[in-house]
């Protein structure tokens, strides 16, 4: 049996609806997405990147972008694993330690310098460490970088990656599945606004 199409259900589409047929029209984007989504997080060898560090992840980094159905799905996914309570709760308290806005950080200095701004340089809090893990930590501080100052990332963050554990191979899986949960919480907003508009025209008509 396939498997339900994630962006579909997540921004709340019908098949036969206004917005299934918008997303028709760009087949190949839609199919793409959808095996981006299945790689990550249905893959078939997880030994460098379980599935509950990637739920984790998703859970915080969805977080970082504001509650929504996209973080409350990957709360629930991750929920779905046993003995997770304390993991879950963590990952809250940290959400709400994290949760800023961005892009924010530094140049390389040049023209584009002028540009640079200041920002939280996030560290997981030390009450948090134990119920994370050392490679958790370490992934949800570089996490919050991609998301929040990618300009600022450099060779030291990634030897920081491997330090805590995480193999090269983990570790390109986890810059590819933040880059994509980034993608799918600002797709699943897009849609969710235009399927409100196109209601809302359709009532008034």
């Amino acid at each position: 049996m396939a498997t339900k199409d994630i962006i579909d259900t997540l921004a709340g589409i019908e098949p036969g609806s206004a917005l299934d047929a918008i997303r028709a029209r760009r087949l190949q984007a839609r199919e793409n997405a959808q095996k981006s989504y299945l790689s990550l997080f249905e893959p078939i060898d997880v030994s460098d990147f379980s599935l509950v560090e990637r739920a984790a992840i998703a859970a915080f980094v969805t977080g970082l972008h504001g509650e929504s159905p996209v973080a409350a799905f990957y709360r629930e996914k991750l929920a779905a694993n046993v003995d997770v309570a304390a993991l879950l709760a963590a990952i809250q308290v940290e959400i709400k330690r994290g949760q800023t806005s961005g892009p924010y950080g530094a140049f390389p200095a040049g023209p584009l310098s002028i540009e640079n701004k200041a920002g939280l340089i996030y560290r997981v809090s030390a009450e948090r460490k134990r119920d994370l893990g050392t490679r958790l930590v370490a992934a949800f501080e570089h996490a919050h970088l991609l998301v929040f100052r990618p300009r600022d990332a450099a060779s030291a963050d990634m030897k920081a990656l491997l330090a805590a554990g995480w193999s090269s191979t983990g570790i390109v899986t986890f810059s590819q599945l933040v880059a994509f949960l980034s993608f799918q919480v600002r797709v699943v907003t897009g849609l969710r606004v235009l399927g409100a508009s196109l209601r809302h025209t359709a009532a008034g008509a």
